[in-house]
C-alpha cells in the first residue's frame, strides 16, 4: 500500500499536480486582495531580512559586497582634461535597504519598487589622468566613499512561462534611478606619496561630491542596471510566481 502511495505522488509531482512547498522567506500574496501591494512589500522586506543572513535553499549566501568592475569619470575637454577610472569597487552595506513602496499591475507583470537604505561604503582602487585644480592629477591611489540616504526606485517587466504546472517569471525589462542625499569621499596612499596633489583631489572631491556623482551616474546606472538584472533573473528562476502570488 506504502508504494502504491508512493508511486501515486511521484506520478503526481512529475505531471505539476504537486506545488512546491511555500519557502519561508517569502510570504504569499494574492491578486484579487485590494491591499496587494503592501503585501507584496511587506514581503519583499522579509525576502531582504533574510538575505542579510544568506539563504542557502537559493545558493545566495554572501550578499556582500557588491562588486562592479569599473567606472570612469570625465571633467572638461583637451589634453588637460581630468579623466579618473574606479577599478576592484566593493560596496557593502546594500544588503541594509528597506522597501518602501511597491506599485504593479499583475495583469501586466509590471512592478515599481522604491527602496532606501541608511548607508553605503564603497572602496576601490582608482588611476586620474589631466589637471585638476591647477595641479597635474596624473597618477593613482585608493578611493573610499559614505553614501548616505540612499534611494533607488527600480521599474520591471517579466512574462510568465510554465513549468510543469508551475508558474515562473522570465525578466524582460529592468530600470532604476537612485539619489543620494548625504556623501563623503576621498583617496588615499596616492602614487609617489605626493601631499599637494593627495590635498588638492581631496578638496576638489569634497567640495564638489554631488557634481562628480552626476558625472559617474550613467556609467554606475548602466553597471547597476546589468547587477540588478542578473540577480533579478535568478531570483525568478529559483521562486516560483506562485510563492508570490496567487
Amino acid at each position: 500500500m506504502n508504494q502504491v502511495v508512493c508511486a501515486i505522488l511521484v506520478l503526481a509531482s512529475l505531471t505539476g499536480c504537486v506545488q512546491p512547498q511555500q519557502p519561508y522567506y517569502i510570504d504569499k500574496c494574492y491578486k484579487d486582495d485590494p491591499q496587494v501591494n503592501d503585501c507584496l512589500l511587506r514581503s519583499m522586506n522579509k525576502l531582504a531580512e533574510h538575505f542579510k543572513r544568506g539563504i542557502p535553499e537559493l545558493g545566495m549566501t554572501e550578499v556582500e559586497p557588491i562588486v562592479i568592475d569599473e567606472i570612469g569619470i570625465a571633467i572638461g575637454s583637451g589634453p588637460d582634461g581630468y579623466r579618473a577610472s574606479f577599478t576592484d569597487i566593493n560596496a557593502y552595506g546594500v544588503s541594509n535597504l528597506t522597501v518602501t513602496n511597491v506599485r504593479s499591475d499583475l495583469d501586466t507583470y509590471q512592478f515599481q519598487v522604491t527602496m532606501v537604505v541608511p548607508k553605503i561604503k564603497v572602496a576601490a582602487r582608482y588611476r586620474s589622468s589631466g589637471v585638476l585644480i591647477l595641479v597635474k592629477a596624473s597618477g593613482g591611489g585608493d578611493y573610499w566613499g559614505e553614501y548616505s540616504g540612499v534611494k533607488a526606485k527600480t521599474y520591471f517587466r517579466a512574462r510568465p512561462r510554465r513549468v510543469n504546472g508551475v508558474t515562473y517569471l522570465t525578466l524582460e525589462q529592468l530600470k532604476m534611478d537612485f539619489s543620494v542625499k548625504d556623501i563623503k569621499m576621498g583617496v588615499e596612499n596616492v602614487h609617489n606619496g605626493n601631499t599637494i596633489l593627495h590635498a588638492a583631489l581631496n578638496l576638489f572631491i569634497n567640495t564638489n561630491a554631488q557634481d562628480l556623482l552626476k558625472e559617474m551616474k550613467p556609467d554606475l546606472k548602466r553597471k547597476l542596471v546589468q547587477i540588478m538584472s542578473n540577480f533579478m533573473s535568478r531570483l525568478m528562476e529559483k521562486i516560483p510566481y506562485d510563492h508570490w502570488i496567487e
